[in-house]
């Protein structure tokens, strides 16, 4: 009997609990996205779902340099290191932000600055100082006008718009780009659909520059072609041609007829000079050559998330200037409109004011400093604690925030899985973000990383 109102007691609170599912669900025969199933003496609800019009879109892989951070993150181990993303750190390893950029800011908001609306070519008073700082003030090509400037969206976005130029209006022109180049570069030029190969740079052998190499590809080169230099702290090997060198890179892009395309991510923040940083690209000038520039106040004012950057156009006269930056105006206008203002006021205000000009200067010189000391104690460390006798004056031999280490994707593999030091996978790592307190440490990882974990040896240039 108990037995019978047990089953009787769970089959009336069965039912109750599938009516109340009805009532939540509406009567299944009004709604065209339910079926009912019976079985037996209870009556189970089941959703047709129709297949999705997305299910042709599969899931695109982690970015290379991104994911490196999302990785770090999620490591417990007190040791970690993040040396993956470009982004300076403090001897502290915490974000920093310029005083003097501080600065600037309290001025806009002592002036109550509006948020209005800026012109599809960006600030004024930006494209201005931004082409002064990057040619020279009184440079003939400023004042004659002959350098068309519109603000972008940091060096990415400014790569991105000339891009789109060059594909409208060189069709059939390929860029050659160094072999290897920042990881975003390709994938701008593919989605603008600009055909581009790659020139020798990264000399394995040396971990240095093969320059011969280079000099041959560009000559070799359709004429007409761009050729994408990094004016200064090349990334991802910090390998920079030398003056002379600059000079004969220059000789041969005239002599092909090519068309020279700078990216300019780091004036000021490799050497810590902004004139010295400027110095590949004030060659060109010189010569009266017509080329492009990206510029980015990512690294050297610390406006990461500002997304603030310019492209230049250097033309033979103010006509073709003003030509060319109507069309640049016209690609923008459908892809975001005009930019964001606030980033563009900061770097008008520092460089528009004599005295937070000299400030910046000073802070530049002391982030290029720290990051020249962390370089050579990481070096020092090395040295004393390898025996094998290898050579790491390399090291010393780069500029810039990052170093090549010449470690392959199976010895980087080592450095994230045994000693929980985050890279890309290509030997790059951003001594940036490291402290003088942690080189040791990572002397050790590369030591070990570069003898014990030459299983699968391939250069970086065949990973």
């Amino acid at each position: 009997m108990a037995s019978s109102m047990l089953s009787l007691g769970s089959t009336s609170l069965l039912t109750r609990e599938i009516n109340k599912d009805k009532l939540k669900l509406g009567n299944s025969g009004s709604n065209p996205f339910l079926k009912a199933k019976s079985s037996s003496r209870v009556t189970m609800m089941t959703v047709a779902v129709k297949p999705s019009r997305f299910e042709g879109i599969t899931m695109a892989p982690p970015d290379p340099i991104l994911g490196v951070s999302e990785a770090f993150k999620a490591d417990t181990n007190e040791l970690k290191l993040n040396l993956g993303v470009g982004a300076y750190r403090t001897e502290e390893l915490q974000p920093y932000v310029l005083n003097v950029v501080k600065k600037a800011e309290n001025l806009m908001l002592e002036r109550g600055d509006n948020k209005e609306y800026l012109p599809i070519e960006g600030l004024a008073a930006f494209n201005k100082a931004t082409a002064e700082l990057l040619f020279g003030a009184n440079h003939p090509i400023i004042k004659e006008q002959k350098v068309a400037t519109i603000q972008g969206l940091s060096g990415t976005g400014s790569l991105r718009l000339a891009a789109a130029l060059i594909e409208r209006y060189f069709p059939g022109a390929k860029v050659l780009i160094s072999s290897p180049t920042w990881g975003n570069h390709k994938n701008i030029f593919n989605d603008a659909k600009v055909p581009w190969s790659e020139y020798r740079y990264y000399d394995p052998k040396t971990i240095g520059l093969d320059f011969e190499g280079m000099i041959a590809d560009i000559k070799e080169a359709p004429e007409g072609s761009f050729i994408l230099l990094h004016g200064c702290a090349h990334n991802p090997t910090g390998i920079d041609p030398t003056p002379e060198q600059w000079v004969k890179i220059a000789d041969v892009i005239q002599e092909k007829n090519h068309i020279p395309f700078f990216d300019v991510a780091y004036q000021g923040f490799a050497s810590g000079s902004l004139d010295e940083d400027a110095a590949s690209v004030r060659l060109f000038a010189e010569r009266g050559m017509e080329f492009f520039v990206a510029q980015s106040y990512s690294k050297n004012l610390g406006l990461y998330a500002e997304r603030i950057g310019a492209i230049n156009v250097v033309c033979s006269s103010a006509d073709a200037a003003t030509r060319v930056k109507s069309q640049l105006k016209r690609i923008a206008r459908p892809m975001y409109s005009n930019p964001p203002v606030h980033g563009a006021r900061i770097v008008a205000n520092v460089v528009g004011d004599a005295t937070m000009f000299n400030e910046w200067k000073a802070e530049m010189e002391m982030m290029a400093g720290r990051i020249k000391t962390v370089r050579q104690e990481l070096y020092d460390s090395l040295v004393s604690k390898d025996k094998s006798g290898k050579d790491w004056s390399f090291i010393l031999k780069q500029i810039g925030m990052f170093s090549f280490t010449g470690l392959n994707k199976a010895q980087s593999d080592n450095m994230t899985n045994k000693w929980h030091v985050y890279m890309t996978k290509d030997g790059r790592i951003s001594l940036a973000g490291l402290s003088l307190a942690k080189c040791e440490y990572l002397a050790d990882a590369i030591i070990d990383s570069y003898h014990n974990a030459l299983l699968y040896w391939k250069t970086p240039i065949e990973l």
